[in-house]
């Protein structure tokens, strides 16, 4: 193990009972450090940072994240319901299928994450912020994005049913073939993001928003009407 100071370990596997030993240490700083299928339920890591660490198929239920620093760790299939990631940041991560079930999320931020398959359900979310993320097929029922900037943002196939998007400025991204049911669309600029696979049904939904002559022109041809 090299010990990079009195605050920071790498490059080692670390038990949960390991863990706890440095946090009560004052650790609070881990790099290329491996978690993989631990069992971290109910850790308080408030304010710790984990870089190139990974946590695939871990469990992190209730755990104390607010203020944590995620840099390009691997946590596909991490357990997070429950835990409090208030103001926490993620950068570069790869959170694929990850469960934030009934997880605090208030003002996180994400950015350059993979998120392909995440379940967000029942999530307190209030300003929390994403930018260039994947979340193809990710599960974002009831989120707001009301009046937000949202950059880069891959939402295909997610299920937005009841999303508020209103006012929303997409600057690149896609909505291809997301469920759309119930969602908010009313003075959201679309017209860079993909659209496409938008239901006949779905485009009441769109009543209000922004789009681009070419958007418009595939709603014509999704009525069989001929656009010249």
């Amino acid at each position: 193990m090299e010990q990079l100071n009195t605050n920071a370990v790498s490059g080692v596997a670390l038990s949960r009972a390991e863990l706890e030993d440095y946090l009560a240490q004052g650790v609070r700083r881990f790099e290329s450090c491996t978690f993989d299928d631990e069992d971290l339920s109910r850790l308080d890591l408030q304010g710790c940072t984990f870089e190139r660490c990974t946590f695939v198929g871990a469990i992190l239920f209730a755990c104390k994240l607010a203020r944590s620093h995620w840099l390009r760790c691997r946590a596909g299939g991490v357990d997070l319901e429950s835990v409090d990631a208030v103001d926490a940041r993620f950068d570069g991560c790869d959170l694929n299928n990850a469960k934030w079930r009934r997880a605090k999320l208030a003002s996180a931020a994400f950015h350059g994450c993979k998120l392909t398959g995440a379940s967000f359900e029942e999530v307190a979310h209030l300003g929390i912020h994403f930018e260039e993320c994947l979340l193809v097929g990710a599960d974002m029922r009831g989120f707001s994005f009301k009046k937000a900037t949202l950059k880069e943002l891959d939402f295909s196939e997610a299920y937005l049913s009841g999303c508020d998007f209103r006012e929303a400025v997409f600057e690149g991204g896609s909505l291809r073939n997301a469920v759309l049911k119930l969602a908010k669309f009313q003075g959201a600029d679309l017209r860079a993001t993909n659209i496409e696979g938008v239901r006949l049904t779905e485009v009441g939904l769109f009543k209000g928003a922004v789009i681009s002559h070419a958007q418009a022109a595939a709603f014509l041809r999704e009525l069989d009407l001929v656009v010249i």
